[in-house]
C-alpha cells in the first residue's frame, strides 16, 4: 500500500486527521457489532454523562511497520484488559477484550497508509475510548456508552529527544489512596492540567507525584511511570496501587530480567533515595523511555550521574532492546507482537 504524503521525519507528537475510525454503541444491555466509519464527529447529547460527570475511559497504544514491512502492534490485550477495568471502577460496561483486540486490528488495517515507514521515526499512534453518551442528570452512570478508535501518525511525545529531562517534584497531587489513579480515567488527567501548565511555566518538563498520604514515596508523572537504575546496575520501579500499572514498564522489567540478564524489582521508592540512583527515566506507550537528568526538589537539586547530555547506559540498553522487539529486529516473546 502506497503510504501518505506526510514528513514522517518530523512529525510533533499531535493529532493528523486519518480516513477511518472504529465506533460501537452500548444499548439496552448489549453491544452492538460495531463498524468503521470516515465520519470524525461526535455527536451526544448535551447532558450526556461524559460532559456532566466526566465518565470516561481511555487506552494509549502504538502500531509499527517491522524491519520486514509488516505492521504490528505491540501487546493489544493488555490494553483491552487494562481498560475493561478502568470501566469495573467507573461503572461502564466493559467493552470484551478480544472484541477490543481486533477493534483495533481493523483500525489499524483501515488506516495502513497512515502507518510509519521503518527507520523513520515515527509510530501510529493508536487511541482507544468510551464514554457516557445518554443524558445523566442525576449523579449516576449513563444508561448508554459508546466506545471508539481514532488513530493519528505522530512523532516522539518529547521534542527534545534523548535529551535528559528536569523534573520537579510538585505540590500537587495526582491521586489519593483508593482512588482513581490505577485506572486510566479522563478525569485522572484532567486533574494534572494545571501542575503540568505551571511545571512548564517555571522551566520544568514535568512533575514527578508523590504519595499523597504521606508524601514520602515517589509515584509517577501525569503520563508516565519512573524508572530507576541503581549504581550496581538494577532496575527498580516504584510499586504503589495509586500508579497506572504501564505496559511499557511491565514489558521493560522483563526485557531486563530475561533479555539483559539483569536484577529489576517492582518495590516502593522514597524521595530520600533519589540521590542514589545512578540513572532516572520517565516510561510509557508515548515515550517508551525519556531519560531524566536530575529531580529538583523545592529548589534542591539532585542530579543522576548520567547527566544532562544523553541516555544513560542501561536506560539505552532497555530503550534498544524493548523497541527492537516491537519493530522485529529482536525476537519477541510470544504474544507481544501482533500482526495486523
Amino acid at each position: 500500500m502506497e503510504k501518505k504524503s506526510i514528513d514522517w521525519e518530523n512529525l510533533g507528537f499531535g493529532y493528523i486527521k486519518t480516513d477511518y475510525r472504529f465506533v460501537s454503541n452500548y444499548k439496552n444491555g448489549a453491544w452492538d457489532e460495531g463498524s468503521l466509519t470516515e465520519d470524525a464527529n461526535v455527536v451526544i447529547s448535551e447532558c450526556a454523562g461524559v460532559l456532566q460527570y466526566a465518565q470516561t475511559i481511555f487506552e494509549g497504544m502504538k502500531a509499527y511497520t517491522t524491519a520486514d514491512g509488516r505492521i504490528v502492534t505491540f501487546r493489544p490485550d493488555l490494553n483491552g484488559e487494562r481498560m475493561e477495568q478502568s470501566a469495573e471502577r467507573l461503572e461502564m460496561p466493559a467493552f470484551p477484550k478480544d472484541k477490543f483486540v481486533e477493534a483495533v486490528r481493523r483500525t489499524v488495517k483501515a488506516n495502513a497508509a497512515y502507518v510509519p515507514p521503518y527507520g523513520s521515526g515515527a509510530t501510529l499512534y493508536v487511541r482507544p475510548y468510551m464514554f457516557g453518551s445518554s443524558p445523566v442528570i442525576g449523579v449516576k452512570p449513563a444508561d448508554e456508552y459508546q466506545f471508539r478508535i481514532f488513530t493519528t501518525p505522530v512523532g516522539p511525545y518529547f521534542k527534545g529527544g534523548f535529551k535528559p529531562l528536569t523534573i520537579r517534584i510538585s505540590d500537587f497531587d495526582r491521586a489519593a489512596p483508593r482512588g482513581t489513579g490505577h485506572i486510566k480515567a479522563g478525569l485522572n488527567y484532567a486533574m494534572s492540567l494545571h501542575a503540568i501548565v505551571d511545571a512548564h511555566n517555571q522551566g520544568y518538563d514535568e512533575n514527578m507525584y508523590l504519595d499523597a498520604a504521606t508524601r514520602t514515596r515517589v509515584e509517577e508523572t501525569g503520563g508516565a511511570n519512573f524508572l530507576f537504575v541503581t549504581k550496581d546496575g538494577k532496575v527498580v520501579t516504584p510499586k504503589s496501587d495509586s500508579i497506572l500499572p504501564s505496559i511499557t514498564r511491565r514489558s521493560l522489567i522483563q526485557v531486563a530480567r530475561e533479555y539483559l540478564g539483569m536484577e529489576a524489582e517492582e518495590r516502593e521508592v522514597y524521595v530520600d533515595e533519589l540521590k542514589d540512583f545512578a540513572e532516572c527515566g520517565l516510561c510509557g506507550t508515548a515515550a517508551v523511555i525519556s531519560p531524566v537528568g536530575k529531580v529538583v526538589d523545592h529548589g534542591k537539586e539532585i542530579c543522576f550521574p548520567s547527566g544532562m547530555t544523553e541516555i544513560g547506559p542501561v536506560t539505552k540498553k532497555l530503550y534498544d532492546t524493548l523497541t527492537g522487539i516491537q519493530m522485529g529486529t529482536i525476537k519477541a516473546p510470544e504474544g507481544w507482537v501482533v500482526e495486523v
